[in-house]
């Protein structure tokens, strides 16, 4: 009998980035400072790194520059054991970027280069596509969705792996900037009616319970109080959409996950944050990977949990993604979450 288990455990694709981060909090970007980095970026690629380190196979789809920011990329992809093999690199546009600052209360701003870069050419022929959608789990990231490039590419990567029996992830990241685009509001729509696992923040879930965002205000992120409460929104996803899994991300007050007949909460570790970058991203790639690896749903949101934490101890996007064993011991040492 032919061996039919998927070339792939999970298959992403998205923007990659080369991220700059500001040395001390407060500096400003209208003022001369210092940052660090390079480091290699992009939320798509965070949560392949989190998940690869789990012993995750994971392909990647994207693209970077023919300069020096593009092979820090790729060499930290293939270094964390991601095939690359459908990351182009393209001669003529640079590497996409970003840069951070952080504001006194913490909050962040970002300066972006992404619409110009070779980070908005994605691009894969019947070949390629047949190839990535063999896997058991497709990740998809709404901050991906802002090219027609990149939202083309996730339309056929979807409907190829529904069509082979795999399931797709969301985590969709609404920003207020990207709703104000039509196509890429319809197509972060579209991914939460065909989506099988929804990893929605509590802002996420705001967004979603004003008509889905297509009344007045379009691309805000307005109070639960002027349209249906959290947990009316979230019983109707589970009720009226494909998603058999929803799992709401509450940062420093844990998480919870929904599905028929089941709701499971746990809370979250307290560590020193030094860069929250990448926590989501984190949490996402070791719940994914775990749920892969076929670790129960409690033990999986533990995990995700205990990523999420020891990610913003480490300063840069991707530098706080761990392996089993890093997080094993931050569940320890914390006792139970649940």
């Amino acid at each position: 009998m032919a061996d039919t288990t998927p070339t792939f455990d999970i298959v992403t694709a998205g923007e990659l980035l080369a991220e700059f981060v500001a040395e001390r909090r407060g500096q400003r970007f209208t003022e001369a400072g210092r940052f660090l980095g390079p480091f290699p970026s992009g939320a798509p690629a965070i949560f392949a790194s989190q998940a690869a380190r789990m012993g995750a196979r994971v392909a990647y789809a994207g693209c970077v520059g023919a300069d020096g920011f593009g092979e820090l990329i790729r060499e930290r992809l293939t270094a964390d054991g991601i095939d690359i093999g459908a990351v182009a690199c393209d001669p003529e546009r640079p590497t996409g970027t970003a840069f951070v600052r952080y504001r006194d209360d913490g909050e962040r701003d970002f300066v972006f280069n992404l619409a110009h870069s070779a980070a908005a050419r994605l691009a894969l022929d019947e070949a390629g596509l047949a190839r990535l959608a063999d896997t058991r789990y497709l990740h998809v990231m709404g901050s991906s969705l802002t090219s027609p490039e990149a939202i083309a590419l996730i339309d056929a990567l979807v409907e190829r792996v529904h069509a082979r029996g795999g399931q797709v992830s969301f985590d969709p990241n609404i920003r207020p900037e990207l709703m104000r685009d039509p196509a890429s509001r319809e197509a972060v729509l579209r991914r939460v009616d065909d989506c099988d696992i929804f990893l929605p923040s509590e802002a996420d879930i705001a967004w979603l319970g004003q008509g889905e965002g297509q009344g007045e205000g379009q691309g805000a992120v307005q109070s639960e109080s002027e349209g249906e409460t959290e947990a009316d929104t979230v019983a109707r996803l589970l009720a009226t959409k494909r998603l058999s899994l929803l799992v709401l991300k509450r940062a420093e007050r844990g998480s919870e996950a929904f599905r028929a007949g089941e709701h499971q909460r746990v809370g979250a570790f307290s560590v020193t944050e030094r860069d929250p970058t990448g926590a989501g991203d984190c949490f996402g790639g070791a719940l994914i990977a775990a749920l892969a690896a076929g670790d129960s749903l409690p033990r999986a949101l533990t995990l995700a949990s205990a990523a999420g934490a020891h990610a913003v101890t480490r300063i840069g996007p991707m530098e706080g993604a761990s392996d089993r064993t890093t997080l094993d011991a931050l569940i320890a040492s914390h006792g139970d979450l649940t």
